[in-house]
């Protein structure tokens, strides 16, 4: 029961990294920075300011502050030693940055980037180094190019009708290109090629073949997919340029259109059945599958359930062959001690002893002859000869008692001048008085420590096992499973009685002897 408070080598360097490891995140938690919850939408050509923020608030004049992108070095702008550092800087951000430090004894800093081009667009990470610590955020920059207007115009007759091309340039980033006619019915163009300049600008250019003299106009849209801005630009398509269709291929064109339906409704038929069949096949597979599985499943688990039934056995088997020193499994442990006949007196233990209440009983208990409740207020009777040889055990339920005491007691034999019969015992208990548990031995004349218990939760149920022959006194913990303290080599003289009391040993036995 005694723990050793000396140290290993390995233990002590294990305590300094522990140490050390606090310390680092103690400095890396002492500010956060904050940036913009939503992305900075920027014209192209403009300036844009991309803030950062402390927090808590406190002053960021000393730390190292940079802007970058894809890596921290080369960066888009470093801060440092209250200056700027343009040695690091990307070429293509040089004489184009400027800090904005107005607020930065509050933590809060910016950067200007002035004419923002295409390259500019994505994101970028603001930095913060404060000694060895360091944190980051992310802003996000969206740069908008609205490019020309659409410039549409016909290209000539193709496909019996009328081919016409949309194109447009300077647009960032990817436009969205969209033709419709005059009643705002989208069109599907013919194609559509984009392609990107030397400033990252994109050109793009659509056809569409317009097959229906009747539509009139036709209007190519263009439109930026961040701010959804958009230009447009209409043409007007003359019936007369619309080639003219031979009788033949007017009465193909009609015919064609049916037999391709009548054609794709018997494919549409046969590919159904087919999938019906598929998924058939399907579900028997994946329920053959889920059989095996489950079969399998229950065959694991029942040879766990025999390796862990032989396990245990074997543990038990070892366990009954050398129990005396092993000081666990009370369950294995009853095995070779008999059950005690015993009866705990619940009523008692309402009144807590009140001594008007255990009259008023009295004549109801008269089987309490043995548990001497004149004195010392035992709640439990042995309802069998006293303990004089042999293995007995007990269990008492101690629940969310505060104060109690539990042990045995010791009828001493021989000529004694002791007055009462309280003074003629000798105990061996445990006892509980608040938050504080401990062994006592308590003989006629005075209470002996045996030792101080720390227990971290307090047992519910508690199983005394009593070996006179090897004088051995041991407590365990039911709930738990748990040795909690073992009475050994004591020297018995006279009868053993279980005992059991609500109050701490040190006010029953010290009230009673007065």
């Amino acid at each position: 029961m005694v723990v050793s408070s000396d140290y290993s080598p390995a233990g002590f360097l294990l305590l300094l990294l522990l140490l050390q490891v606090s310390t680092w995140y103690s400095a890396a938690s002492r500010f956060s920075v904050k940036g913009p919850a939503e992305p900075i939408i920027v014209l192209l050509g403009a300036d844009a300011t991309l803030p950062c923020q402390l927090s808590p608030e406190q002053s960021a004049a000393h730390m190292h502050i940079r802007w970058y992108r894809n890596q921290l070095s080369p960066a888009v702008f470093v801060y440092q030693n209250g200056q700027e550092q343009g040695g690091e800087q990307i070429l293509e951000y040089r004489g184009r940055t400027e800090f904005v430090r107005d607020s930065i004894n509050k933590g809060g800093v910016a950067l200007l980037i002035q004419h923002v081009r295409a390259s500019d667009h994505g994101q970028y990470w603001c930095h913060f180094m404060d000694g060895q610590s360091s944190q980051e955020a992310i802003v996000e920059l969206h740069v908008i190019g609205l490019g020309s207007a659409p410039h549409v115009r016909m290209m000539g007759p193709e496909d019996g009708g009328i081919r016409v091309l949309c194109s447009a340039d300077g647009w960032f980033p990817k436009p969205r290109v969209q033709w419709s006619d005059m009643m705002g019915v989208n069109l599907q163009s013919l194609s559509e090629f984009q392609t990107q300049d030397e400033d990252g600008l994109f050109c793009v250019e659509a056809s569409l073949v317009v097959t229906d003299s009747s539509l009139g106009n036709v209007t190519c849209s263009i439109q930026n997919p961040l701010s959804g801005q958009e230009k447009a630009s209409a043409i007007f398509l003359p019936e007369p340029f619309f080639p003219r269709m031979d009788p033949w291929k007017a009465a193909l064109a009609g015919t064609v259109p049916v037999l391709m339906l009548f054609l794709l409704g018997i494919s549409y038929t046969g590919w159904r059945k087919h999938q019906a069949k598929e998924r058939e096949v399907k579900k028997k597979q994946r329920e053959s599958r889920e059989r095996d599985q489950m079969r399998n499943e229950k065959e694991t688990a029942l040879k766990a359930k025999e390796n862990l039934k032989a396990e245990l056995e074997q543990r038990k088997a070892l366990y009954l062959t050398d129990w005396k020193k092993a000081w666990l499994y009370p369950d294995w442990r009853k095995e070779k001690f008999l059950p005690a006949n015993v009866t705990i007196n619940q009523e008692i233990h309402q009144n807590n002893c009140d001594p008007e209440s255990k009259e008023n009983f009295r004549e109801e208990t008269q089987d309490l002859s043995l548990s001497d409740k004149r004195g010392d207020c035992n709640l439990i009777t042995l309802n069998q000869q006293d303990f004089t040889s042999g293995r007995h055990y007990w269990e008492v339920d101690i629940k969310d008692t505060d104060e109690w005491t539990l042990g045995i007691y010791e009828k001493l034999t021989g000529k004694s001048r002791l007055s009462t019969d309280l003074q003629k015992k000798k105990f061996r208990v445990l006892e509980k008085k608040g938050c504080k548990c401990r062994a006592l031995i308590c003989g006629p004349q005075d209470i002996s420590l045996k030792e101080d218990l720390k227990i971290e939760k307090y047992p519910q149920k508690i199983v005394i096992f009593l070996d006179y022959e090897d004088k051995d006194i041991s407590f365990y913990d039911m709930t738990q499973g748990t040795h909690i303290f073992s009475f050994t080599q004591e020297s018995f003289t006279g009868s053993l009685y279980p005992y059991f009391n609500i109050k701490s040993m040190e006010h029953s036995h010290m009230s009673n002897i007065k």
